[in-house]
Order: C-alpha cells, then structure tokens, then sequence
C-alpha cells in the first residue's frame, strides 16, 4: 500500500468554470488503491461523504462535497497492455492528454474522443463524456472493464462477464455507486484521419444534415448565433501519410476561434454586448476551407484556454433539425448577444444505463457562455426547446433537471437507482446534485 496524503481541511475546491466551489472537510490524494478503500472505510465510519473528483472540467456540483474530497491524480498511467484483445488498463486519475500520447507512443488509439483531452478517464467517462461518430459511441461506450470502489471499501471488478448489471451502469455512474479506480479501454491499431473543414450556410447544413451524418464517419458542425453561417468539419479514416494543418489554418483556428484572440472578443463582448452580433459575422466570414490529416487525438482534439459555461442537450437525432431552428429563431428575436458558436455532434445508440444515447441514436447541441457573462436566460430559454424534444442534459453541464424528469427520458432510470440503493444504501457518495438528478 501506497501513502496518501491528505490536504488541508478548510481549503476550498473550485470547478474549471469556476461557477462551483465547495469547502471538503479532508482533501486525500491516494497513493494507491488500498487508499481509496480504507479512505471511504473511514470516512463511512465517521459518517462523511466521499466525492472522487477529477481536473474539475464539469460544469455542474457533481463532485462537490463538504465530506471527503478524493483527488486520485497520483493513480494515473497505462497498467497493462493486451494486444490480443485489444485492451489496455489505465488508472483513474490518468489525464486523457498523457493516455493519448501514450497510446500512440505504442501504436494504439482509442476510436473515438471528446474534442478536449484535459479530463480525467474516471471524470471524462463517469459524465458521459462524448466526441461525435456515426458508429463509434462515447468514450464510456469503449469500455470493456472497470474496478470500483463500494460504499463498505469492497473492490468490485466489473465487466461483461464479471458483476454485468453493474457494468451495465457503472460504465456512466455519475460518482453515485462509487469511486472508480481503473478502466479497461477497447484500443485499436494508431490510424489516420482526414479532416475536411468547409464553411457552410445554416440553412444548407439543415437541409443535408442527414446526408452529411450518413456519409462521413464523424460529423460536426458549429453554428454562430445572430448569422447564418456554420463551420462543418467532417473526420473520416484516410491511408495517411500525416499532413497537419498549415501554420495559417493552424492560428485561425486555436487562436481566432478558440483561445488568444478568442478570449480577446469575448471580454469585448461581455463588456460591450451590442458588439457581439458585428463580431460573429466577421468571424464566421473569416473561415475557409482546408483539409488535413493526422493520427486521431490531433484531429479529433484541440486547446481550450478560453474558459466559459456549457449547457449541452442529448436529442433523439430525427429531432436536432427541428430543435436547432427553433433555437435560432429564438435568439433572432431576442435580445440575447451570444457570442460563441452552438456545437452540433451525433452518437449511435448504447446500451448503457443512464448514457445520454442509451437506447436511441442522438445528436447533442451544445451552447456555451463566456465566463462571467450572464447566461441564466440563454440557457432557460434553449433548455425549454431541448426538453421539449425529449432531450436528456449531458450529466457534467449545466442544466435544472430532476429525478421526476429523468424518470420519463431514460427507460433505465429505475435499474440504476436500484443499483444504487444496493450498493450505497447509506449514500457515502451522495451530495445535492445527485440528491437532485436521481432522488433521495
């Protein structure tokens, strides 16, 4: 056993949003998983809850506690590589940027990815984290085994074969079952992708939006409020060889649409909001085609400096056109000033509980505000047309849903609160978000 080092009481956690914060009574940073058991033993006996967080990336109090705060950075790297199976172990607090890096050092690749790489696994998977696919699902959906910690410090192995009904769950369990220690991951042999970025009209990507989800292996767009313009990107598998974007294309996007002179434009526009509507015109005009390739994690991700508020909605995909002209119609006559680009991917259906695509093939728009700009009426109001699709909110972003309306959206509600009451009767894991989102 390893030696975990505990934190000062009364030093206060914050989210990457910074929209949480909370003050834990005990910080433990494992050293190894014999420290996360006897930490939740201890804690249960004195009756303390216990939240697992990881680089705080979520935007919601999923990991918030006043009870004991696990921060398992120190479990972190490949444990075992099978290449017959096409597997490799990893330990929870591994940050996806080094198991990306990794992997491709040993000529593996996950299949897909989110479009950022600062999660941890146990965090990015445990949210329901996603990148878009036609075929290829969630980062969660990847999954081929987990170890959990329980309620009584108990180690569950998890996997098809092995406690199936809670792998079922687990897989996304919103830290409610118990601490994730390690993730087995479905790899495959380091391929290339060609990426084909193409500016596209709103209305256009509205009418071929099927047609472009059908032909291409992944498929996203960005659309920029107050205009009619998009940005399209389409991934698809390529021989290679490796051609990364020119160093032209390259500033355009980490700098003009994501990060310095991002952050540049934005504080312009929370300052002064009237300009944000000229804003989003020029930047939408300033986009060209271009065309790249490169292994997945440099196509699939990219930095994000520039730090804002998320509200993300899982739709039926039959649904997404619908919805996204609604929201446009919304913000076209409202005097709400938006001034990023609404997001747009898709997953196929999984079958994992409480998934956000469990069950049924999805599209997901996501709308962002700057940090520290007003965004309760841009989200109230494009939440109503969400939920009015039959949406379900992405678990790690902002939205004001509760156990009643989880109950009608997710067919599988009721097993995983079960689970829930099996393996935590007591609510060790228990906080108010999860008190909210899944009930007493």
């Amino acid at each position: 056993m390893g030696t975990a080092t505990a934190g000062k009481s009364g030093s206060t956690w914050r989210n990457w949003a910074g929209n949480v914060s909370a003050t834990p009574a005990r910080v433990v940073e494992p050293a190894s998983v014999g420290d996360v058991q006897e930490a939740v033993r201890r804690a249960a006996e004195q009756g303390l809850k216990v939240k697992a967080v990881g680089t705080g990336h979520s935007f919601t109090a999923a990991a918030a506690t006043d009870g004991v705060l696990i921060r398992p950075q120190a479990l972190a790297g490949i444990l075992e590589i099978d290449r017959s199976a096409g597997t490799v172990k990893v330990a929870a607090g591994t940050v996806l940027k080094d198991l990306n890096q990794a992997l491709a050092r040993e000529g593996l690749s996950l299949t897909n990815m989110g479009d950022i790489m600062e999660q941890t696994v146990s965090g990015a998977t445990g949210t329901g984290t996603h990148g878009t696919g036609r075929d290829s699902a969630s980062i969660a959906a990847q999954i081929r085994a987990l170890e959990l910690v329980t309620a009584d410090g108990r180690m569950l192995v998890c996997s098809e074969k092995e406690n199936p009904e809670v792998f079922a769950a687990a897989r996304i369990g919103i830290g409610a079952l118990g601490v994730v220690t390690s993730i087995t991951f479905a790899v495959e042999p380091l391929f290339f992708l060609t990426a084909r970025e193409e500016p596209m009209g709103f209305d256009r990507v509205m009418d071929e939006f099927e047609q472009h989800f059908a032909e291409n292996e992944h498929f996203e767009f960005y659309w920029f409020p107050h205009t009619g313009n998009c940005n399209t990107k389409r991934n698809n598998r390529s021989p290679g060889p490796a051609a990364p974007p020119g160093a032209v294309s390259a500033w355009v996007e980490d700098e003009l649409l994501s990060n310095g002179l991002f952050q540049a434009v934005n504080s312009l526009g929370r300052a002064v909001p009237g300009t944000i509507p000229g804003i989003a015109r020029i930047a939408s005009r300033a986009l060209s085609a271009r065309t790249y390739t490169d292994i997945p994690y440099k196509v699939f991700t990219s930095p994000r400096r520039v730090r804002f508020v998320e509200m993300e909605y899982a739709l039926p995909r039959e649904r997404v056109v619908a919805a996204l002209r609604e929201l446009r119609a919304m913000v076209d006559r409202s005097d709400l000033r938006i001034s990023f680009p609404v997001e747009v991917r898709t997953a196929p259906a999984d079958d994992i509980a409480l998934s956000t695509a469990s069950g049924r093939d999805t599209a997901y728009v996501a709308v962002h505000m700057y940090r520290g700009t007003p965004y309760q009426a841009y989200f109230t109001a494009a939440e109503r047309i969400f939920t009015a699709h039959g949406g379900r909110p992405h678990w790690g972003k902002v939205h004001t849903r509760d156990a009643g309306y989880f109950a009608e959206v997710y067919p599988r509600f009721g097993e995983f609160t079960a689970l829930r009451d099996r393996l935590d009767p007591d609510r060790v894991f228990g906080n108010d978000y999860l008190r909210r989102i899944l009930g007493d």
